[in-house]
């Protein structure tokens, strides 16, 4: 809370230091509208009940005395009235306009009082009460509702009031002590309760339901002519030099955007990953950094039809593709094994489900993790863990082994072990030698068929 205090502090000073210095005397003029100059008027006015002209009001407002006094009553500011309480009831018109015109005259204070002098500082502290006292009271928070659903949205009431957030509808930050904020529970967009009518926008996870697959296009641009130099999603106009708005290119899109709609996000693109193996973040619109980043752990990428040749340029991919085949393999015998069971080996790869049921589908988030070397190391370990069950302490799985029928000699074999091959036909585990050495057919497949034509014909089928 003290940090956005004093981001807030820093951000009222830079407001009071944008009042032009020839504007002070207009100021100074009008300080019997000031509703902090009332002191004489509710004391019973001047002498004679008579309103003294400019140039007699000239040099009192310019003497030591008058200044030290508005000094004194500026300083006094939410002790003699009371700002800061909540009042039963609604506003007027104005309380508002007093308190407008309260800050206008701490801003003056700001300019007028010696650099970083205490005074100076007790004054800006000042004007931040009274900027969250004015904003209070434009955005008020009763009777707030707790969930409201708008275009597919199901925006939900934050009730943080220190995280730092800027809303997506009107790109300002959202002061989380004062303004009431929601954030959809799907596509975690962020906005200020009265900008929640006036979104335009649905939620992307609908899409997402809907629409589950990528632009595998590298950046498909179709020109800004084409979109009639407007907005893509607002329809805002737009134009390369930035009158009246700048326009800036998704590179998954291809389109052009406004500033409102486009943050300058950056995220990995997916064709450009599957064609190209670049892992590069690119610049992309708000609307599809969401979309990324909902996508990014859904399994659609299926690399043997979109690029096949990305095998044999990347030799990560290859080793991945072997140990998935392998975990596959080890499956049924998971599947099988109470202790297995018990011990929930498969549930390993719960943050990766597809692993275990094909090895040819593949997550934007396998593709960037096979790049930076993380998901080898995991995946291997979780293959050694797996391979030690089954093959040294579980006894039900060690029986579940084969014997090479070929040379009839060796350890027991395993369809996952490096040296064995598996039979497409039964299933059977031979030694890779022995079975590409022998001409012959596999032995057990030449058994089951020797015993499908021995075998007499049951009296029923007749």
């Amino acid at each position: 809370m003290g940090q956005h205090l004093l981001s807030y502090a820093y951000w009222c000073f830079d407001v009071a230091g944008e009042m032009e210095y020839h504007e002070r005397p207009a100021s100074f003029r009008q300080a019997r509208l000031n509703p902090f100059d009332r002191g004489e008027e509710e004391e019973g006015g001047p002498p004679g009940g008579k309103t003294p002209s400019r140039d007699e009001l000239r040099p009192e407002l310019f003497s030591s005395k008058s200044r030290n006094q508005s000094l004194d009553r500026a300083m006094d500011l939410g002790l003699a009235e009371d700002h800061f309480s909540r009042p039963v009831g609604s506003f007027v018109a104005s309380d508002i306009e007093q308190l407008k015109m309260a800050i206008e005259e701490c801003k003056r204070l700001i300019l007028e009082l010696p650099e970083h002098s205490e005074r100076q500082k007790d004054t800006v502290v000042k004007l931040i009460h009274l900027r969250l006292k004015l904003q209070e009271l434009k955005d008020p928070e009763e009777d707030e509702p707790n969930l409201r659903v708008l275009l597919e949205h199901r925006f939900s009431k934050e009730k943080s009031k220190s995280v730092k957030q800027t809303c997506d509808k009107c790109s300002t930050i959202i002061w989380g002590l004062i303004q009431t904020w929601y954030t959809c529970t799907g596509c975690y967009y962020r906005c200020h309760s009265k900008c929640l009518n006036l979104i335009n926008k649905p939620c992307v996870r609908s899409k997402v339901s809907h629409q589950s697959e990528y632009e595998l296009s590298i950046c498909p641009e179709i020109g800004l002519d084409r979109q009639d130099y407007r907005c893509a999603e607002c329809r805002m106009p737009v134009s390369l030099r930035g009158v009246p708005s700048e326009a800036r290119q998704c590179d998954y899109t291809g389109q052009y955007y406004c500033s409102t709609c486009h943050w300058n996000d950056t995220a990995v693109i997916p064709a450009r990953v599957i064609h190209n193996w670049e892992f590069e973040p690119r610049k992309v619109c708000r609307s599809s950094m969401r979309y990324l980043a909902l996508m990014i752990p859904r399994p659609v990428l299926k690399l043997r039809e979109v690029n096949p040749l990305l095998f044999n340029f990347v030799e990560e991919l290859v080793e991945i593709r072997k140990l998935r085949q392998d975990i596959l393999l080890m499956k049924p015998y998971f599947i099988t094994c109470k202790e297995a069971l018990e011990a929930r080996l498969l549930l390993q790869l719960h943050d990766r489900q597809h692993f275990v049921e094909n090895n040819d589908m593949y997550s934007l988030q396998d593709l960037i993790d096979i790049s930076s070397g993380r998901l080898s190391c995991s995946l291997t370990e979780i293959h050694t863990t797996f391979a030690k069950h089954i093959k040294l302490d579980c006894d039900r799985c060690q029986a579940k082994g084969f014997v090479c029928e070929l040379c009839k000699e060796g350890d027991i074999l395993f369809p996952f072990d490096s040296h064995t091959s598996v039979c497409h036909d039964c299933s059977a585990v031979f030694h890779r030698d022995c079975f590409y050495d022998n001409s012959t057919t596999c032995p057990k497949c030449a058994r089951m068929t020797e015993r499908k034509y021995d075998d007499p014909p049951d009296p029923k089928d007749k």
